[in-house]
């Protein structure tokens, strides 16, 4: 008898995790595959061109959720959610991530006693100012399969008391996809490239709300995005629709005159670009982990990082005291002297499979509901 999975996206960063899985189930005849897309990224360039770059199929149900607290945010998913399981009855509920949809799933899938499935499971930041580690942690508690992409992700769930049975490190499935695509990087036709010579720019992202979301933030942005440029690099930003529009409520002008700005990017063209620059600043998650397995420096502007693998490992290095100064700085020093070893354990472009075959050997008929 074949499984019903139901997988459920909402932002940008889930596509790329989704897409592998998919493609892996395609060759199963072991799974139906479903997906719900809750909309959280409403704005095309960081939702529908995901889908045909990625080849992903029409999502099953598109939710349309978008705008809003999280708390707003998370209530909508659950309701539209919860009429689509009852509808649908799938076996499992494939949540990836840490968004405001990855958790209000997992708390629909447990109130209907349906098991869920974790991918990216017990990463931790440990700052419960951000709503995705408020998300990681309730997806986790609610989870009966844990798919873990680093060691820490391993020490955290034993820590907070999730059994050794369920947790699986699998390794990363950005990865997959970065593997899975790169010949499409090569062959990127960008405008942006007849301004940018390679090694002649550097990217910087922001959208974080503590980073955007005042004014305070935005200067810093600001004075980082200066002193980069006064280095003699010039500076891409892409400029993510919650950052504009925060920007534009408090009547703040992003960047500087020379400042290359541009709507988001697709993922062909931004990793194709990200190849191809000097390094990178940001402030995203996943951005850490790309950057890390490209071997292309990286300055995260926070005080945290849920991925500490990428600084162990990789690339990548923070800025606690979220200094414009000192994060210029590090991403100058760092490319006059890249990181030499950045190669990470298990990224190595099959966590898809390995994730397929755990789904193949889990009991689902008796897992009904949340099993530590």
């Amino acid at each position: 008898m074949k499984r019903k999975l139901l997988f459920v996206a909402a932002a940008r960063p889930n596509f790329m995790k989704v897409a592998p899985v998919y493609r892996q189930l395609k060759e199963s005849s072991d799974f139906d595959f479903f997906l719900v897309h809750t909309g959280q990224h409403y704005d095309s360039n960081m939702s529908d061109i995901f889908f045909e770059e990625l080849g992903l199929p029409t999502p099953n149900y598109h939710l349309g959720v978008s705008g809003g607290s999280q708390s707003q945010q998370m209530a909508k998913v659950i309701a539209e959610l919860e009429n689509i399981l009852a509808n649908l009855m799938p076996d499992m509920v494939v949540v990836v991530g840490d968004v405001n949809a990855t958790a209000a799933a997992a708390i629909t899938a447990a109130n209907c006693g349906i098991p869920v499935a974790h991918i990216e499971s017990g990463l931790r930041s440990n700052d419960f100012g951000m709503p995705e580690e408020r998300n990681r942690r309730i997806t986790d508690a609610l989870s009966s399969l844990h798919f873990v992409s680093e060691p820490s992700g391993i020490e955290n769930l034993l820590r907070e008391g999730v059994g050794a049975e369920s947790i699986h490190m699998v390794g990363n499935v950005m990865i997959d996809s970065l593997l899975h695509y790169q010949t499409q990087f090569a062959d990127v036709s960008d405008p942006l490239l007849d301004k940018l010579a390679a090694g002649s720019f550097v990217i910087v992202t922001m959208h974080r709300p503590s980073n955007v979301d005042n004014s305070e933030g935005l200067l810093k942005i600001n004075e980082l995005i200066g002193l980069l440029e006064k280095s003699g690099l010039k500076v891409l930003f892409p400029v993510h629709p919650r950052t504009k529009q925060a920007a534009a409520a408090l009547s703040f002008n992003l960047g500087s005159g020379s400042t290359i700005k541009t709507p988001p990017l697709g993922y062909a063209n931004f990793v194709g670009l990200m190849k191809r620059s000097a390094g990178v600043v940001t402030d995203s998650g996943g951005i850490q982990e790309e950057t890390s397995f490209l071997g292309i420096p990286c300055v995260t502007f926070r005080a945290n990082t849920e991925r500490p693998i990428t600084i162990e490992k990789g690339t990548n290095q923070l800025v606690p005291q979220l200094d414009p100064k000192k994060a210029a700085q590090l991403l100058i020093d760092a490319i006059a002297k890249p990181a030499e070893d950045t190669q990470i354990p298990f990224w190595d472009g099959k966590a898809a499979e390995r994730i397929v075959e755990i789904l193949r050997q889990f009991d689902f008929a008796a897992s009904k509901t949340v099993g530590h």
